[in-house]
C-alpha cells in the first residue's frame, strides 16, 4: 500500500498570514522562480505573469529571476528545489507533477522534501475533436469509440500525466477504449488534432484555442461541474460558455483539473512561507492576474494552508487510484 501524503499535515501549518509572521521574514537577495517546463509552456507563462505583477504593483522589494527546469515532465525542477533545503529565495512554479510525478518513476526527491505555498488557479480539461468530424456532441462521439475499440486515438501531453490519467478515467466511465498517443505538450497535441493525425484530445481551453479560432478543431465538452465563463464568441458561432459540461453531454466524470501550483523548498522558515502566500494572494486579486486567468480560461481559485493541505491529498488520491489500476505506479 502506498505511503500517505502526511506530510501534507505537517507543511500545512506552516501556511499563515499572520501579520506578525509576514514582518518578521523578508527576501534579502533576489528571488529565482524554478519553472518546471519549458519557456512558452502554460507553468513558463504561469511564473512569468506572477513576476510581471509582482514587479508592477511593487509587491517584494527585492528583483525575480526566473530560470526553467523543465527536463523530466518538471522533475529536473523539483530535485532541484529539493537540493536546496533551507533556501527561502527559490520558488518552484509546477501543476499536481509534483506530488504525481514519484509515483510514475524513480525520482531523486520525494513530495515531503517540498513545502507547499499555495495553487492559484485551475486549468480545466475538455474534449477536442476535429470541426469536420461528424460528432457533434459527445455522446455520439463515445458511441462511435465503443462502436470500434481501440482504434480511436486519443492524443495528450506526455505518458501518465494528467491526459493519459483522464483518457484512462474516460474509459472506465463509459466503456469506450482508445489507443493513447502522448506528445511533447499540449500544444503539440493541438496541432496533431487539427491535422488529422489523431482523432481527440483532452487539451487544456488554451492550448487548443487558436485551432478553434481558426476552425480546425471543435469542443465537445468540458470536465467541470460548471459551464466555463466568458460571454466573446471565440468563434461566429461559439464562445466558452456555449460549451456544456461532459456530464450534462452524457460522460459521467464531475470535474477534473490540474492546479497551477508554488512550492519552497523543505525545511524553510514558516515566516518565509507566509510571507510567498500573502504576496501571492496579493497578485491574485490584481486585474492583470483577472486578465490572464479570462485569457487562459482556467478557472481562478486560491488555495493556500488547510484549504490547499485538503486539495492536495484529495487530488493525490483520485490519481494515485487511477495509476494504480493502470499499473503505472513503480515499486
Amino acid at each position: 500500500m502506498l505511503k500517505k501524503t502526511s506530510w501534507l499535515v505537517a507543511t500545512a501549518v506552516a501556511v499563515t498570514f499572520s501579520g506578525l509572521a509576514q514582518a518578521d521574514w523578508k527576501p534579502t537577495k533576489p528571488v529565482e522562480f524554478v519553472v518546471t517546463s519549458a519557456p512558452g509552456g502554460g507553468t513558463d507563462n504561469f511564473a512569468r505573469v506572477v513576476q510581471s505583477i509582482i514587479a508592477k504593483h511593487k509587491l517584494m522589494e527585492q528583483s525575480i529571476v526566473v530560470t526553467n527546469k523543465g527536463g523530466g515532465s518538471g522533475a529536473e525542477g523539483f530535485i532541484y528545489t529539493k537540493v536546496a533545503t533551507g533556501d527561502s529565495h527559490k520558488l518552484t512554479f509546477g501543476t499536481n507533477n509534483a506530488y504525481l510525478l514519484p509515483y510514475v518513476a524513480k525520482l531523486a526527491y520525494k513530495p515531503d522534501e517540498l513545502t507547499p505555498v499555495a495553487a492559484m488557479a485551475l486549468d480545466e480539461f475538455l474534449l477536442w475533436v476535429k470541426a469536420d468530424a461528424p460528432y457533434k456532441d459527445a455522446k455520439s462521439y463515445i458511441e462511435a469509440v465503443k462502436a470500434k475499440p481501440d482504434t480511436f486515438k486519443m492524443g495528450g501531453s506526455q505518458s501518465k500525466d494528467t491526459d493519459q490519467t483522464l483518457t484512462s478515467l474516460i474509459q472506465d466511465a463509459t466503456g469506450a477504449k482508445f489507443i493513447y498517443v502522448p506528445f511533447q505538450g499540449g500544444g503539440a497535441a493541438g496541432v496533431q488534432l487539427a491535422g488529422g493525425h489523431i482523432d481527440s484530445n483532452t487539451n487544456n481551453p488554451n492550448e487548443n484555442a487558436g485551432q478553434w479560432k481558426a476552425g480546425a478543431v471543435t469542443p465537445l465538452c468540458v470536465f467541470s461541474p460548471t459551464r466555463l465563463q466568458g460571454s466573446a464568441k471565440v468563434t461566429a458561432t461559439m464562445g466558452w460558455s456555449d460549451i456544456p459540461t461532459c456530464k450534462e453531454a452524457g460522460i459521467p466524470i464531475d470535474q477534473f483539473q490540474m492546479p497551477r501550483t508554488v512550492w519552497l523548498p523543505g525545511g524553510v522558515p514558516a515566516e518565509a512561507v507566509a510571507f510567498y502566500a500573502d504576496v501571492l494572494k496579493k497578485v491574485s486579486e490584481t486585474p492583470e492576474w483577472k486578465e490572464y486567468i479570462e485569457r487562459t480560461s482556467q478557472t481562478d481559485k486560491f488555495l493556500a494552508g488547510q484549504d490547499l493541505k485538503t486539495f492536495i491529498a484529495a487530488d493525490d488520491a483520485k490519481n494515485r487510484k487511477v495509476f494504480e489500476e493502470e499499473g503505472w505506479v513503480v515499486r
